[in-house]
């Protein structure tokens, strides 16, 4: 659900309904460090904050980034320091009390379950992300975008107040000397820290393959899975073999690139379907090849509790309701290296000449790829950086063809973007291929829907009721 598309707002809205609200964990320091320069305006976080178990660190937070009434119309914001191997102690604090914010703020005022959904491809913040969360009471924890076998052991240290440590993927690096970022709950309370519950984890895969890897190889116990297509949203796997390209320029997946569902049943763990999955006969498929259940992202990005800007999401249900709305899966756009699915709100030209247009930065730093100097030290780069910066630093040309900063686009879509010289980034939004059949939540009389709407349609209850 890209950054902040399913906040707290969707994810409560989703679980007090009695299904599994899910709030996007990515960027999260970034997210509330704008939010509460633009002036907190319905105080839900200094609420938040008022119940952290640790007053000085929300105190700190609060002196660095709250702006009494918010910035000026049209000002920049005031950067947050970006990841790196050795994080100072206030970005360690922002980023354990953001994710604490988002889940308490899901959870309060109902018993309703609550994940949060963090990419193994971003590890640097993995660590302070997962114990904010469950200092907060996170029910469920959801990572894919890579092999996490460290995090279910994470989890059990954390649960009980100690410190763990987590390989960071650093090219260069050999198998005899990893790379390692430690993390320490009780240097946050200045004193051991207490235990706490542990959540379950569900490892978000495409195969059974990597199912029977995390299921035997983790270092904890791993809860589940959800097994995601290529259809879904945001960040896909590649395509297994050779990269092939459809006429309109996108991956193709063939027969190697369906999961074998007995297989990953035979662990005798329960698995959720993901990826056009939104319709109540979906889900009664999902449940006869024996799955527990399904997990839904697209449906809910455009709905009224969806983070997405109203400007945009009115202008996608323009797009969705008259039949034209497209979703692109790019194999260029993400600094990853994945395929990375893109719903367009112009054609193709125009897009590219707008993003063209665009100063390359890389000031959030959350897609960075880690690598090894000649000299031993660690360096940073990423391939929607400047691009005499990127090949300074060892990058290869073809790496920049097609890139675009999705840190910035991303925050940009939920209304957190920032403005340089008086020029406001551009937002990217993501989206699964099942965004053009959406109109069917439109209910009569309705150019909108709700998350409860969504749940109803799913259990086979009906369309939007009519406003």
């Amino acid at each position: 659900m890209g950054v902040a598309v399913s906040g707290w707002r969707l994810a409560r809205a989703v679980s007090v309904t009695g299904q599994l609200g899910v709030v996007s964990g990515t960027l999260l320091a970034v997210v509330q460090a704008r939010i509460l320069q633009q002036g907190d305006p319905d105080g839900h976080l200094r609420r938040a904050f008022a119940h952290f178990p640790i007053p000085a660190v929300a105190e700190r937070v609060l002196r660095d980034y709250y702006v009494p009434g918010g910035l000026p119309a049209g000002a920049s914001f005031k950067p947050t320091p970006m990841p790196n191997l050795t994080p100072s102690a206030a970005l360690t604090e922002l980023t354990v009390i953001a994710n604490f914010a988002e889940v308490f703020l899901a959870k309060e005022g109902h018993d309703g379950r609550i994940g949060i959904n963090l990419l193994e491809k971003i590890q640097l913040p993995n660590l302070p992300s997962l114990y904010g969360a469950m200092l907060a009471g996170v029910d469920y924890v959801l990572m894919g975008a890579g092999i996490p076998r460290a995090i279910p052991g994470a989890l059990d240290a954390l649960a009980r107040g100690e410190a763990t440590e987590l390989k960071i993927d650093v090219a260069g690096d050999t198998p005899d000397a990893p790379s390692v970022l430690r993390f320490d709950p009780s240097t946050l309370f200045g004193a051991p820290a207490p235990e706490i519950k542990r959540p379950q984890f569900l490892a978000i895969i495409t195969s059974a393959t990597l199912a029977l890897t995390l299921a035997r190889k983790s270092t904890g116990r791993v809860d589940g899975f959800v097994v995601e297509g290529a259809v879904a949203g945001g960040h896909n796997a590649p395509p297994r073999g050779p990269l092939q390209l459809s006429t309109e320029g996108e991956p193709v997946y063939g027969p190697r690139d369906l999961p074998d569902l007995p297989k990953i049943g035979d662990l005798g763990l329960p698995f959720w379907l993901a990826g056009s999955y939104s319709r109540p006969e979906k889900v009664t498929e999902a449940i006869a090849l024996g799955a527990a259940g399904v997990q839904v992202g697209t449906a809910f990005a455009f709905c009224e509790e969806s983070g997405i800007l109203p400007d945009l999401k009115r202008r996608f249900r323009e797009l969705i309701r008259n039949g034209t709305a497209k979703v692109f899966t790019d194999p260029l756009a993400s600094p990853t290296g994945f395929p990375f699915k893109v719903a367009r709100l112009a054609d193709t030209l125009s897009e590219a000449a707008a993003y063209a247009a665009r100063t390359r930065i890389c000031d959030l730093g959350y897609l960075r790829q880690l690598f090894r100097r000649a000299d031993g030290t660690v360096g940073y780069r990423c391939a929607a950086e400047p691009d005499a910066d990127f090949l300074r630093k060892g990058g290869e040309s073809s790496e920049l063809v097609g890139r675009k900063c999705l840190c910035n686009g991303l925050a940009t879509t939920v209304g957190v973007g920032q403005t340089r010289q008086g020029l406001a980034e551009l937002p990217i939004v993501t989206a699964g291929d099942e965004l053009v059949q959406l109109a069917r939540f439109f209910g009569a009389g309705r150019d909108s829907y709700s998350a409860a709407d969504v749940i109803r349609s799913l259990l086979g209850q009906g369309t939007p009721r009519p406003a």
